[in-house]
């Protein structure tokens, strides 16, 4: 979040190119976009199609890297050795590098995907591994991460840029996990929620766990899920809804 004199601002980020199909209606409505890079779906073609939406659109260009696990499009916890992981991500950003240079276009950020989001949160071996994978990025893109995680400590002590991420249509436990997707109400799917949902993180770096206290926290961007069925209606909500309290979203 970014605070100016008369207005707060945030960046609203979706996870696109992963075979949903509806891109072109979601990128007015976003700031920043997060893009399959072949580990847990898309190629070359899917990738390069969704980078010049993006550019059409002026929306900023991040690399969504995950486990090579293609079969459950990313979500199964993996442990592998740090040499096999290290090689995979590297192979994704680069040919994530390789359809940015065919667009003309520049990377702003690289976000995990799924599991290995979930995993460098949670645990500090798995977020070195990560990190050791993009030592190249460290002056180039910015890391988006969750508050509080393993991967944003070690990303500060190491030198990279961050951006803390929080999910507006995904329902938190107390320790600021996300609730499993197989559970019910993990997923938000009515606006008004995530609008309620939403806006004590932004106002008052405060997110509310499903079931707890209220946590603190701090988001210079928030997640709508590309795959949630209802990620269209709620983007249409929030960019009309946020500046009616004075937020309004960065383009």
């Amino acid at each position: 979040m970014i605070e100016t004199m008369e207005n707060l601002k945030i960046d609203i980020n979706c996870d696109l190119g992963e075979g949903i199909g509806h891109e072109a209606e979601i990128l007015p409505f976003i700031g920043s976009c997060s893009i399959a890079c072949g580990g847990h779906i898309g190629d070359m073609d899917t990738m390069m199609e969704t980078i010049r939406g993006a550019q059409r659109h002026g929306v900023r260009i991040g690399a969504h890297p995950s486990f090579a696990d293609r079969e459950n499009f990313g979500r199964r916890t993996m442990h592998l050795p740090g040499e096999v992981l290290i090689a995979s991500i590297r192979a994704q950003l680069a040919d994530f590098g390789k359809a940015l240079l065919h667009c003309g276009a520049r990377l702003h950020h690289i976000k995990a995907h799924g599991a290995l989001y979930n995993q460098t949160a949670q645990d500090a071996a798995t977020a070195k591994i990560y990190l050791d994978a993009l030592e190249g990025y460290r002056e180039g893109a910015l890391l988006y991460v969750p508050y509080g995680s393993a991967v944003a400590a070690a990303a500060l002590q190491s030198g990279f840029n961050i951006w803390y991420e929080a999910f507006a249509d995904r329902n938190y436990r107390a320790d600021l996990s996300l609730l499993p997707r197989d559970e019910r109400d993990a997923l938000i799917s009515d606006p008004k929620k995530v609008l309620a949902h939403v806006l004590p993180i932004i106002e008052q770096g405060r997110l509310w766990p499903l079931n707890g206290p209220y946590r603190e926290v701090h988001a210079h961007t928030l997640c709508v899920h590309g795959d949630n069925p209802a990620a269209l209606e709620i983007l249409m909500y929030l960019s009309r809804e946020l500046p009616k309290h004075k937020v309004l979203p960065i383009k």
